[in-house]
């Protein structure tokens, strides 16, 4: 091996090692709804934008019909353009239930996610002083509104986003979900995030968002960030920028959500969005090299006889390990297989990268906008703001 190799596992490898010494901190730091939240005295809009989601949504209307300790609680469903009855599926679950209202939406300008314009059509209907967005594959625990709102209002905070237990049962979700919750633990100095305005320091899961109304509104709301595949995120940065203040949560005891069935959805799911994960496709790419180089070179290195590439593949397993257990993950054995997880994260982004250069990609049957439009990307932002 020679002596830059050596340089650049070495670098990895100590990289990753405070990666995992991170993931640690974090996982004390990490905020958790507590388990026997007070009644909620507000009134609370619960807000689930669906665009085809027939065989799933069943379980989670009734999950949050369910709630309890919410005296004041709606719940408005968007039917965004489903082809499936989803709408009528949403009225079964309910029962009759007269909390809960089906809302027909207008569809998105041409080449925007859309989930955005539909959570800006719930949130202009939502009487509630806090809105809680919920996607229509999440399921609640029966305290998990009343305690998220509780955590929103102790804390003073602005906006949370109870990060859901990820279920993952075959390889391809095994290897890659876990991912999404390791990312911030490793990478997120989550109490310098919290009370930063920097756009940089956020993150959001957009599977289960609490914000404050007032917040929302001051901020611009959904229809300020209409035009970004990452609209979660980019809605905690639109807080921020407006003097709020918002941050990832813990709600891996207060809800699960099951994104994913195999290589084929998984692939198709994060294709509409990995292009931006580093904020653009060439900072998508970059970021690539960067998890290529800390937590897949050290191992490929150990492979080959390196102590010190060995000791990064420890690291990076290590920090895989705290990850899961802090937020309700299985830790063994796929943890050891933390280098090919970050391999597979690797090649989706590639594939985002190289559908959004090429027009391909679409959200729920809906086109995206290719990279470099120019004035049609210009377009959607206009319409959507």
């Amino acid at each position: 091996m020679s002596r830059v190799l050596r340089a650049a596992v070495a670098a990895a490898s100590a990289g990753a090692a405070l990666g995992a010494v991170h993931s640690a901190v974090n996982a004390r730091l990490l905020r958790t709804p507590r388990a026997d939240p007070p009644p909620c005295p507000e009134p609370v809009s619960v807000l689930v934008p669906a665009r085809d989601e027939a065989h799933r949504i069943a379980a989670t209307v009734r999950s949050l019909l369910a709630q309890r300790g919410v005296p004041d609680l709606e719940v408005l469903v968007l039917d965004d353009g489903s082809t499936d009855g989803t709408a009528d599926v949403v009225r079964e679950a309910a029962g009759g239930d007269a909390r809960l209202r089906v809302l027909t939406g207008a569809p998105p300008v041409f080449g925007a996610p859309g989930k955005a314009n539909a959570c800006a059509q719930l949130a202009e209907a939502a009487r509630g002083r806090v809105l809680v967005l919920v996607d229509a594959d999440v399921v609640l625990a029966p305290d998990a509104v009343a305690a998220s709102v509780d955590l929103l209002r102790t804390t003073g905070l602005d906006l949370v986003s109870p990060f859901p237990r990820q279920l993952a049962d075959d390889v391809a979700t095994r290897l890659v979900q876990p991912l999404l919750q390791w990312s911030w633990l490793v990478f997120l100095p989550l109490r310098v995030a919290e009370r930063s305005a920097r756009g940089s320091l956020s993150a959001a899961c957009g599977q289960f968002l609490v914000v404050d109304a007032g917040a929302l509104a001051r901020c611009g709301g959904f229809a300020a960030v209409g035009g970004e595949v990452l609209d979660d995120i980019a809605l905690v940065r639109a807080v921020k920028r407006s003097g709020g203040r918002g941050v990832v949560v813990d709600g891996s005891r207060i809800a699960e959500c099951r994104m994913y069935r195999g290589w084929g959805e998984l692939a198709e799911g994060y294709g509409k969005s990995l292009w931006a994960m580093g904020g653009s496709s060439a900072g998508s790419v970059a970021l690539a090299g960067v998890l290529g180089w800390l937590f897949v070179l050290p191992a490929v290195a150990a492979v080959l006889g390196s102590r010190v590439g060995l000791a990064g593949f420890a690291a990076g397993v290590a920090g895989r390990v705290v990850a899961a257990r802090r937020t309700g993950g299985r830790a063994w054995p796929d943890a050891l297989a933390h280098p090919v997880s970050v391999g597979a994260l690797v090649v989706l982004i590639g594939r985002s990268v190289r559908g959004r250069a090429r027009g391909t990609l679409t959200w729920k049957g809906r086109p995206l906008l290719a990279e470099g439009a120019g004035e049609r990307d210009g377009e959607v932002g206009a319409a959507d703001r």
